[in-house]
């Protein structure tokens, strides 16, 4: 069940996902419920309603009911499961929760709090345990913009997770360029051989990295071998132009690195897609930049003079290293 969450979170802060309203903030605000990381504990950290607490927490209830925060997901995207971690909240936390689901691009807070769109019930009740990430699997297959977290009957969560698959809507891009990795394009990051200091997602989120841990970064080789991801665009397209950008990488950038594509089934999983002499894979990769030396903190460019079309890439890096950013520029491609 755990699978879901190689997903990129739909509702991450860092993707614009907000929360836009709850109807009980009092100890503790809704703001934090999708900051990075698990929350943490401050003891002795008091506020002038109580004890200071990291995620959202609402009063003891003395009436009937139950307590509420409406999420707009940072991209539209299919569900495919989520973690409710109710990391410290221990004797505070909700006995149960459910999540509601709707798709309403531009929709405001009042229509969406009013019930005046159509709200679906993707998640049905579940019992919660304190102090833990509770992980619940997802099957509803439609695409989503907003969330609707019930807890029941109050209490306290530190962190909402909502893992998915981003859905864009190609309709005006099929003939411009655009990056087809971009996360917000569809791109997913499939795998790496190693994320000891850096997590592979970081690669295809938008903008420039903000620091060195904002990269994907293996840990130090001491044998042979290299490292590698895996990614898969967002649609099958033809790549024209290429960044890989090691800024904020020093003292750690690769040595060098190549890229491969090839054009396989979208659900291709890492094994089909690896070269037989490495995990026992059938993929077809075609080089498309042949091994080029890295240099610190810049962002280097390389130009395909003839694009193929290609479902996935593969970085590899040599022999280790961190890369802070990769882009896959081109147009979609009819296959």
């Amino acid at each position: 069940m755990e699978n879901f969450r190689q997903l990129i979170d739909l509702a991450g802060e860092r993707l614009g996902g907000q929360a836009l309203a709850a109807n009980d903030e009092f100890f503790a605000g809704k703001e934090n419920l999708l900051k990075p990381g698990r929350g943490i504990f401050i003891a002795g950290k008091y506020t002038s309603r109580g004890k200071w607490m990291d995620g959202w927490e609402t009063r003891r209830r003395r009436d009937s009911g139950h307590d509420w925060c409406l999420i707009r997901l940072g991209l539209r995207g299919i569900l495919r499961g989520t973690v409710i971690d109710t990391n410290y909240f221990i004797g505070n936390h909700p006995e149960s929760f459910s999540l509601e689901a709707c798709d309403a691009p531009g929709a405001k807070s009042p229509d969406l709090i009013k019930n005046k769109v159509p709200w679906t019930e993707i998640l049905t009740q579940r019992a919660l345990l304190g102090g833990s990430e509770n992980l619940f699997e997802i099957l509803d297959s439609r695409p989503w913009t907003h969330v609707r977290l019930n807890i029941f009957p109050d209490g306290g969560v530190a962190r909402l997770r909502l893992h998915g698959i981003v859905v864009p809507d190609f309709t005006k891009l099929r003939s411009k360029s655009l990056d087809l990795a971009a996360v917000e394009n569809g791109g997913l990051v499939l795998g790496a051989s190693d994320m000891h200091f850096g997590g592979k997602d970081n690669l295809i989120m938008p903008g420039r990295s903000v620091n060195m841990g904002d990269g994907w970064e293996t840990k130090r080789r001491r044998g042979q071998g290299h490292d590698w991801c895996i990614v898969r665009l967002g649609e099958p397209g033809l790549i024209e132009k290429i960044e890989v950008d090691t800024t904020h990488f020093k003292g750690n950038y690769p040595e060098s690195c190549r890229l491969e594509a090839c054009l396989g089934e979208r659900e291709a999983t890492l094994e089909t897609l690896s070269d037989s002499n490495e995990r026992g894979g059938a993929a077809s990769w075609q080089e498309i930049v042949p091994r080029s030396k890295l240099g610190p903190d810049r962002c280097h460019r390389f130009s395909i003079s003839q694009p193929r079309p290609a479902t996935h890439v593969r970085l590899s890096i040599f022999p280790d290293g961190g890369i802070a950013r990769l882009r896959l520029y081109g147009r979609l491609a009819q296959v």
